[in-house]
């Protein structure tokens, strides 16, 4: 490919209606001000979720009331067959966006489940690997024919990668496969013009943290004397974070971790 070839694959796309946005885990907290964010960037936001359809069509509802255009789909991460049933479901629901390349494709879902080595049972370990780091595996493999050259996967760890959390062990090696899957697949898209690169945020002030963090202002106030800015992270923060990458700005960005936590622990 001459150099001529990669700048035009690597030029925005002016039709917006074919510029699609996959992401997964988006019906709440980080995903959801990540589809939220590429809505109003001009991105047609495919919303995915597991179970809350009323989420979902919450955020559906929030982009396209402020002139954007989404869709919602479902597909259980869990499942042994992800990367198949997960592009099916979204078929089903893409209407004439079906045969539209995916530009940007962010893999945001997941668990964190809690327990030190001696108290993490081997049925969690093995469900929290598939839908964290199994999942996202598989669903890059499968949408490799549906990308458009030129576009970006983003892929959303964690701070517990380079701090000791024990009570995190499982989440963190999950998180660990996520850094690690950068490299390699950022060295081998690199001909089509693809980047590749993980967002790395620290505790976020989400529905899913709510039940430990909301409410406990010691605790809060301890996370957030942990972080160079001073306070914790909201989900704009990433949401933010991960526009960037997925903007034409970012062309020139790929294979990298890039740390949103407000400078946990540094």
């Amino acid at each position: 490919m001459s150099d001529t070839d990669l700048r035009d694959i690597e030029a925005p796309d002016a039709r917006e209606s074919d510029r699609v946005a996959v992401v997964t885990g988006a019906s709440r907290g980080i995903g959801a001000a990540i589809a939220g964010r590429l809505g109003a960037d001009g991105y047609t936001v495919a919303v995915h979720y597991r179970q809350d359809s009323a989420a979902a069509a919450d955020v559906v509802e929030k982009i396209t009331a402020a002139g954007g255009t989404a869709f919602s789909f479902a597909a259980d991460l869990a499942a042994p067959d992800t990367g198949t049933a997960f592009w099916t479901s979204y078929d089903a629901a893409a209407g004439s966006l079906r045969d539209a390349p995916v530009r940007v494709l962010v893999n945001n879902a997941g668990i964190a489940l809690h327990g030190t080595i001696e108290e993490f049972g081997a049925e969690d370990f093995i469900r929290q690997q598939q839908i964290n780091a199994t999942a996202p595996f598989l669903i890059i493999k499968a949408a490799l024919p549906r990308l458009a050259d030129g576009g970006r996967i983003v892929n959303i760890s964690s701070g517990t990668s380079r701090v000791a959390l024990p009570d995190l062990i499982g989440y963190t090696m999950t998180k660990g496969a996520i850094d690690a899957l950068t490299l390699p697949l950022a060295q081998h898209l690199g001909p089509r013009g693809i980047t590749v690169n993980t967002v790395v945020p620290a505790t976020t002030d989400t529905d899913m943290n709510a039940s430990w963090l909301r409410g406990n202002s010691e605790l809060v106030a301890d996370i957030a004397a942990q972080n160079a800015l001073g306070r914790i992270g909201e989900p704009a923060d990433v949401a933010d974070v991960v526009a960037l990458l997925a903007s034409h700005d970012a062309r020139w960005i790929t294979g990298q971790l890039i740390d949103a936590t407000g400078g946990f622990r540094l």
